[in-house]
């Protein structure tokens, strides 16, 4: 049976007024890389901070690790390596020296470790260079290289890939599917959602503090229950199937059928088109990219 990683029970956090979390439930599975989305003022930095122990929650739990935050904050904590807004670096420091001064609220760190998070997080040519002269998306990889300094089970990450160009994002998705096949979890919340779709595995998606969709990416991404069809002559086959009750949203889309099925299932898509002397080349299931889906759950907000 596959451990809990992190689980939310019914997380509410109100200031004055207004809710900015309300009643949240999630769980997040042990070494899974797990996505975290909303429009901005959705109140995802807000839950991150209150499972990290930043601030308490109005009502609700949090587990991690499967120890309570408030409770036991002193003994799962450690466990946890966290990359919030933007990293707190000292400008005037090597991103070698920034690393071992963060180190030593751990009780210090060895320069083999060092020099092992320093290659992970892609600095290893740079590490002698004060951090005044990095970039932003080296210094984002700087702050994750702090997150990942004591080896923790559990990373929750705050927009890791802000600042990053194309190669810098491909890398961050490399190192957080490798982390997750080391058997680390990956909690990550980014805008970023071209990115989200091929590093995740699954994803909750909120909007005005409450959960509105929480789902396998695979089953999210091919849901809505359409199919593309490849055929010699799809503009008889469109008319064909826009004739039937179940067809009537069928339309063409650069080259291809996309059609919804009888019975929303692929295998009585193929046997009407057989049946109508059709043979088509292909038949799939249409996949949607995350943003449409996004844009949709969330009213259009990004």
């Amino acid at each position: 049976m596959t451990s809990t990683a992190l689980a939310l029970r019914a997380l509410t956090k109100d200031y004055g007024q207004r809710r900015a979390v309300d009643h949240l439930d999630l769980e997040v599975a042990s070494g899974e890389v797990f996505g975290f989305l909303g429009p901005n003022g959705a109140g995802k930095t807000t839950t991150i901070r209150m499972c990290l122990g930043l601030i308490n929650p109005t009502a609700g739990r949090i587990e991690v690790l499967g120890m309570d935050v408030l409770s036991q904050r002193s003994r799962v904590l450690p466990r946890v390596g966290a990359l919030v807004e933007s990293p707190a670096l000292h400008p005037y420091l090597s991103g070698r020296e920034n690393l071992r001064v963060s180190g030593l609220a751990l009780g210090g760190v060895s320069s083999s470790r060092l020099d092992q998070v320093l290659e992970m997080v892609g600095l290893s040519g740079r590490d002698r260079d004060r951090v005044s002269g990095y970039s932003l998306g080296m210094k984002q990889r700087l702050g994750l290289g702090v997150a990942l300094l004591h080896d923790p089970d559990l990373l929750i990450l705050d927009e890791p890939a802000n600042g990053l160009d194309p190669a810098g994002i491909r890398e961050m998705r490399e190192m957080l599917l490798g982390l997750a096949a080391a058997g680390k979890t990956v909690f990550v919340s980014s805008h970023v959602l071209a990115e989200v779709q091929q590093t995740c595995s699954r994803v909750a998606i909120i909007h005005r503090g409450r959960l509105v969709r929480e789902a396998a990416m695979s089953e999210l991404v091919t849901e809505h229950g359409e199919f593309e069809v490849k055929v010699d002559n799809p503009d008889q086959v469109l008319a064909l199937i826009q004739a039937q009750t179940w067809g009537r949203e069928a339309r063409l889309q650069d080259g291809l059928l996309i059609t919804p099925a009888p019975s929303g299932r692929g295998r009585e898509l193929i046997r009407f088109l057989v049946d109508s002397g059709v043979y088509p080349d292909q038949v799939a299931p249409r996949q949607r990219d995350l943003e449409d889906i996004f844009l949709t759950l969330t009213g259009g907000q990004e």
